[in-house]
């Protein structure tokens, strides 16, 4: 089974790339998301794969990052979400934006998603919002969110804003990096259970739920 490619980009026909490594060339399945950040043809590309056997074809699916190849294989536990739609799905957005999405159990902001029904984004919220939010915590604990959203993620809080608890203050600007204006931060944190066993991360999934849909 092939995990993964490192070879030359030497050609692009949406959704397929093609990837020469040591002279064999691997047509490799893409979302617009990890095409996007593809590097120009003829230079250096690695690649994570997902192979994908079936009776009569053997298919191999790409990923740019770690984010984006976890957030797929959560998709396709779903029930009628096959590799090839959860490619079109990953399509839609970036995976921290896709994962915040059913995180906050965003129906409506799921079909808004070219190719995702109501149907179908009932089923990823009931079957991954709770995965989702674990996914995003183990992110933002690894480090591994993009420069952009990392940054963001470690803004100074402004002055006057500050509750005396600093796990409170933590999740704020956590959920300020995520994506959420300050205000709607400042809401989600209002009624937070704050004991002494409390975790950041168990804190930041309490405002999660409660966060705007």
């Amino acid at each position: 089974m092939i995990a993964r490619l490192e070879g030359t980009l030497i050609e692009r026909d949406p959704p397929n790339v093609t990837v020469d490594c040591n002279g064999v060339g691997y047509d490799v399945i893409v979302s617009a998301y990890t095409l996007a950040g593809l590097p120009a043809e003829g230079e250096r590309v690695t690649l994570k794969i997902f192979t994908h056997s079936t009776e009569n074809r053997l298919s191999l699916f790409g990923f740019i990052d770690g984010q984006e190849r976890a957030l797929f294989d959560l998709l396709i536990t779903v029930k009628n979400v096959g590799p090839s739609t959860a490619i079109a799905i990953l399509s839609g957005s970036s995976p921290h934006d896709m994962a915040a999405l059913i995180a906050r159990e965003d129906v409506a902001g799921l079909t808004r998603i070219k190719g995702v029904g109501k149907k179908t984004a009932e089923l990823l919220v009931v079957e991954l919002h709770e995965k989702c939010e674990e996914l995003m915590l183990g992110w933002d604990a690894s480090g591994a969110l993009r420069p952009a959203l990392a940054g963001s993620l470690v803004k100074p809080m402004r002055k006057g804003k500050s509750t005396g608890h600093p796990l409170v203050d933590e999740v704020r600007g956590a959920l300020v990096g995520m994506g959420w204006s300050p205000n709607e931060a400042e809401a989600a944190v209002v009624d937070l259970a704050i004991t002494p066993e409390a975790t950041i991360e168990g804190l930041l999934r309490q405002a999660l739920r409660s966060m705007p849909r």
